[in-house]
């Protein structure tokens, strides 16, 4: 059996239905109850807290391999604490129980914002930044639970790690930000756009990263889960093609975007939503994001689709269409 932590968010319902696809027995570990996104899936679901050893320790005995990717995610101020005890203290939590179980195999999903960013021209590879150097608050909870991983490697126990980019895809349940953005491609103005943009990963093209990194990575290893580049303009563009709707034309000055985005955060925070509009999320648009993920292209077989289809196919499930997982 293959036990799932976080198995409702995006990448963990869709990793559970590639799962059930290839022919594995699958059960879940979530915080909440059973949601919308793991309805009528063939599966074993258990809520709890994955800072819960006992729980964890108990559940985990009945697994060969654990694919962990429960967390908190969040670009907003605000949940420091909360994201270091569910990220940092619940992966050491993992991490002992998959010990005591004698697990098999833990495999990691970590995030590419864990890992280095030189500066442009050069690409990303799997070289774990260091915490001194980066600001963001969620990133510092991925890149100390990540090196917690890597560390179990060499104190019995087998660990993989991946590293997804930005996320973007069908069975987007929760409405992510870019989910969010496709969704109502139809009703907004494209005719404005911001400078910008970012490396883009189908969410299965990911699932089956994970798998194959699950059945062919290397020990102590990790693994950078890129996709394609795309600009906001190209994106606005591509959208605009598909709902048939006027497409970008003006450039907002990016000055402009981060006086504003300060101001956007508060009242954000005052209407209790999801922010979408940060000064850290401009910042990322305007990084560097250029990838290199030969490391698992030849050492595990990843493969990715075009990001223009995951666009189509990710408004098309929106809309009720069966996309499917492959």
């Amino acid at each position: 059996m293959i036990i799932v932590t976080g198995g409702s968010g995006h990448i963990g319902n869709v990793l559970v239905r590639t799962l059930l696809s290839k022919g594995y027995k699958v059960a879940v570990i979530d915080k909440d109850p059973k949601d919308k996104a793991l309805d009528g899936l063939p599966i074993e679901y258990y809520q709890g807290d994955i800072r819960d050893l006992d729980f964890l320790t108990k559940i985990f005995k009945k697994a060969e391999y654990v694919c962990h990717l429960a967390g908190i995610i969040s670009i907003a101020p605000g949940k420091e604490e909360l994201m270091y005890a569910v990220n940092v203290e619940g992966t050491k939590t993992v991490i002992e129980a998959c010990k005591k179980a004698k697990v098999k195999r833990l495999l990691y999903t970590s995030s590419i914002h864990a890992l280095y960013e030189p500066p442009k021209g050069t690409p990303i590879t799997e070289t774990l930044a260091k915490i001194e150097d980066t600001e963001n608050d969620y990133a510092k909870t991925k890149i100390l639970a990540t090196k917690e991983v890597l560390e179990a490697s060499k104190e019995r126990l087998d660990t993989v790690v991946v590293y997804p980019s930005g996320i973007a895809g069908p069975y987007d349940f929760r409405n992510s930000e870019f989910g969010s953005l496709i969704k109502d491609a139809r009703i907004y103005s494209k005719v404005f756009y911001i400078e910008g943009g970012y490396n883009f990963v189908d969410v299965r093209d990911v699932a089956n990263g994970i798998i194959l990194a699950l059945e062919k990575g290397k020990t102590g290893e990790s693994y950078l889960l890129a996709g394609q580049d795309i600009s906001i303009f190209e994106l606005f563009q591509a959208l605009a093609k598909i709902t048939e709707t006027p497409g970008p034309k003006i450039k907002a000055p990016t000055s402009i975007i981060k006086f504003l985005a300060p101001i956007a955060e508060f009242f954000y925070k005052i209407l209790k939503k999801k922010p979408v509009f940060t000064k850290y999320a401009i910042e990322v648009l305007h990084s560097n994001h250029q990838t290199d993920s030969s490391k698992a292209e030849k050492e595990l077989g990843y493969k990715t689709r075009d990001i223009h289809e995951t666009i189509k196919d990710t408004l098309e499930w929106f809309e009720g269409k069966d996309v499917g997982v492959q």
